[in-house]
């Protein structure tokens, strides 16, 4: 599956997700969407320059893991650079006198020794929009307001957005949520009600179709504000730096620039705006993971207003405040992120906007076996015993580093030399690797059964 979840809505992500995790396939897939990868995946696979690392669990299980390994291959690269200084400190003054044995044997060690492999640093861009002004207490305020063209899209709307609320909009595609957006802006007219902006606000809208910048401008004049022309370009390339575009890119057109760098040149361009309302259609559309790392951050630490539609879960549990459902017969506003609005869905038996899928061919009828003529689900049993997954995936790490421990000590050519100790070391290799491949089990088990 090669990004899978691309222009699907929030409800159809969800069935494909419990369809996944009900049917178990073997798949390999690509996706951007981290919520998606926490909910079905059970190995992570890196791509590096010159290999595939491989992490078991989860996306969030791979960024504990790579972080810890990262962390534990520093302390190692230090070490051996300790011990390196202390080598060369001793063949310096023993190269000639009566160890000189020793330090000619210690430099042929030194000779062979390789480098602590570290893991790359993933850029992360330092996103930020600066301070804005002060805005009145109330930002938005939308009365009765409805909205529709062959068929209504919501009806009788009342919203107040208030100073500093981080509002995501959600609903199924055709739903209405960009048509809503334009609505609050004043770019379309409500079909009835009044729409009202607040004292003193100063807004920004990014479009998910990138048409508000003009493909022949560079990317330096493309984020200019309109009729500035006291900001040097150096000020501007500084602020192109801060969203990711650096060197040589910042001159290509606009229109000849990647989706990913389309999307950071229209972020910066609201920056260099400093709106104190910012106003987003799919932002983190056409972005890498690190790239919506650093704009959830960004967006958390911005003082202003912001209201956003997107499809990415992952993104609203770490930026909104509050989120505005649009449902078949009415619009909600619930407290919190994503995931609160999950939980209040959970515990109120809110019906969900499944997407209709057919069965499949030739597949049964309603009668089955059951006494009550509905299916029963039998749970599987457990082949290990209970253990939480947060210890099963600290037992892993500590397995893997064993694990490596022994692989370096193998790769020593001194080890070859000692035929039992060499022998020794493979067999408590294949015991770590049995171990590894059993934890691993068990942590699958734990995710599907806990």
């Amino acid at each position: 599956l090669d990004e899978p979840t691309n222009h699907l809505d929030i409800a159809a992500t969800e069935w494909l997700e419990s369809f996944l995790v009900r049917a178990r396939p073997a798949m390999i897939l690509v996706s951007h969407d981290r919520f998606f990868l926490d909910k079905v995946v059970t190995q992570i696979l890196e791509l590096r320059p010159d290999r595939l690392d491989s992490y078991p669990g989860n996306f969030s299980a791979y960024r504990r893991q790579r972080d810890q390994k990262q962390e534990r291959l520093g302390r190692q690269a230090r070490k051996q650079q300790d011990m390196v200084a202390r080598t060369e400190d001793f063949i310096r003054r023993n190269r000639y006198g009566q160890k000189h044995k020793q330090a000619a044997d210690r430099i042929r060690k030194l000779e062979r020794l390789g480098d602590i492999d570290q893991l790359d640093n993933f850029h992360v861009p330092p996103m930020t929009f600066g301070d804005p002004s002060r805005s009145g207490e109330i930002v938005v305020e939308a009365l009765e307001i409805s909205k529709g063209f062959d068929a209504p899209l919501f009806d009788n709307l009342t919203l107040r957005i208030e100073r500093g609320q981080r509002l995501g909009i959600l609903g199924p595609n055709g739903s209405g949520k960009t048509t809503l957006l334009k609505t609050l802006l004043g770019q379309l007219a409500p079909d009835q009600g009044s729409v009202r902006l607040g004292h003193n606000v100063e807004m920004a809208y990014f479009d998910q179709g990138l048409d508000a910048i003009p493909k022949n401008l560079d990317l330096v004049e493309a984020i200019r504000p309109p009729g500035d022309l006291d900001v040097t370009p150096g000020q501007l390339r500084g602020l192109l730096a801060r969203f990711g575009l650096s060197g040589d890119i910042v001159l290509q057109p606009f229109g000849l620039c990647s989706g990913g760098e389309q999307s950071k040149t229209a972020l910066a361009r609201l920056a260099a705006l400093n709106p104190n309302l910012m106003v987003l259609d799919e932002p983190t559309n056409h972005l890498d993971l690190w790239a919506r790392d650093g704009l959830e951050t960004a967006l958390c630490e911005f003082t202003g207003t912001v209201l956003f539609v997107t499809h990415d879960r992952y993104f609203i549990d770490q930026v909104a405040t509050h989120v505005l459902v649009i449902e078949e017969d009415r619009c909600r506003i619930h407290d919190g992120n994503y995931s609160q609005y999950l939980g209040f869905r959970e515990n109120n038996d809110v019906p969900v906007n499944e997407p209709v899928v057919p069965p499949p061919k030739n597949s049964p009828g309603p009668e089955n076996d059951s006494p009550t003529g509905k299916e029963e689900t039998v749970r599987p049993k457990r082949q290990f015993p209970y253990r939480k997954v947060a210890e099963i995936e600290a037992d892993i790490l500590e397995a893997e580093s064993r694990k490596d421990d022994l692989e370096e000590l193998l790769a020593d050519p001194e080890i070859h030399r000692d035929t039992d100790r060499m022998q020794q070391t493979i067999t408590d290799y294949e015991i770590v690797q049995d171990e590894l491949d059993m934890l691993v089990a068990h942590w699958e088990e734990a995710i599907e059964l806990n």
